[in-house]
């Protein structure tokens, strides 16, 4: 029976699982995303967006308290200066999990993670080009445009 179950443990001590949480968050602040099974993203969201959420209050008491949790000055810097001006507006949700499938070794289910604001295919806010087609023209007409600009052309010359 699962009674009092609150999260899931994977299969690790309390030290282990709080340094494996601690450095896939800190790839995470780092490279924006970042591969791995279903159960432990889905484990990371919970430790990493309360983090988030701290970050958007810049404050020594908030930089010591994430500081605590993921162990890295570089990531800690990178979560309040730049993560952190990302997702000022949001509520909450600063983490997405796509799945990818299954791991080829052992069958495992595989998830990316993902900042949701850092991705721009997914992001409807973001600014990106349009997207523009190349249609051919025929070319009896690129054949008589060519010419006009010809004779154009040579009577100038005269």
């Amino acid at each position: 029976m699962r009674h009092g179950k609150k999260f899931n443990h994977l299969g690790r001590q309390t030290a282990h699982r709080k340094a494996m949480f601690a450095n896939m968050a800190c790839s995470l602040i780092e490279h924006k995303r970042i591969n791995t099974t279903v159960a432990k993203a889905k484990a990371l969201r919970q430790f990493v967006e309360p983090l988030i959420t701290k970050s958007k209050e810049d404050t020594t008491h908030n930089r010591r308290v994430v500081f605590s949790y993921l162990r890295n000055k570089y990531a800690v810097t990178e979560l309040f200066k730049e993560v952190s001006v990302k997702v000022a507006d949001r509520p909450g949700g600063y983490v997405r999990i796509i799945k990818l499938g299954n791991r080829q070794g052992d069958n495992a289910p595989m998830a990316m993670v993902e900042l949701v604001d850092y991705n721009t295919t997914y992001n409807p806010n973001s600014k990106k080009a349009k997207k523009t087609t190349r249609r051919g023209r025929s070319k009896k007409v690129d054949a008589v445009e060519s010419a006009v600009t010809e004779t154009e052309g040579t009577a100038e010359e005269k």
